[in-house]
């Protein structure tokens, strides 16, 4: 089974750019959507990002504008970069198909400070 290994968390100022890598165990290619999940302390997961097979991406309105998912279905990683981060950006960002899901990563914790 494909295990999922996120990467690129850290702690940045209010502004900042992280990028965020998630490596599959496994082949990717025939996942129709990717994406990249967000846990904020105290709430749900939510979907901030997914990619299709042909790279068609749709992305949360909280971060429209300011994040960017790409995937190489070659290499089986997918990539979050993010830009101008905000302290409500501040989570455990996760890796996952979008539904069926993959067993879940440890995720990566990325902390914005004001």
């Amino acid at each position: 089974q494909v295990r999922l290994v996120e990467s690129g968390g850290d702690l940045v100022q209010a502004g900042g750019s992280l990028r965020l890598s998630c490596a599959a165990s496994g082949s990717i290619g025939t996942i129709n959507f990717m994406g990249w999940y967000r846990q904020a302390p105290g709430k749900q997961r939510e979907l901030v990002a997914r990619i299709s097979k042909g790279a068609l991406t749709d992305y949360a309105d909280s971060v429209k504008g300011r994040f960017t998912i790409s995937r190489d279905n070659a290499k089986n990683t997918v990539v979050l970069q993010m830009n101008s981060l905000r302290p409500e950006d501040t989570g455990v960002y996760y890796c996952n198909s979008v539904s069926p899901f993959l067993p879940w990563g440890q995720g990566t914790q990325v902390t914005v400070s004001s």
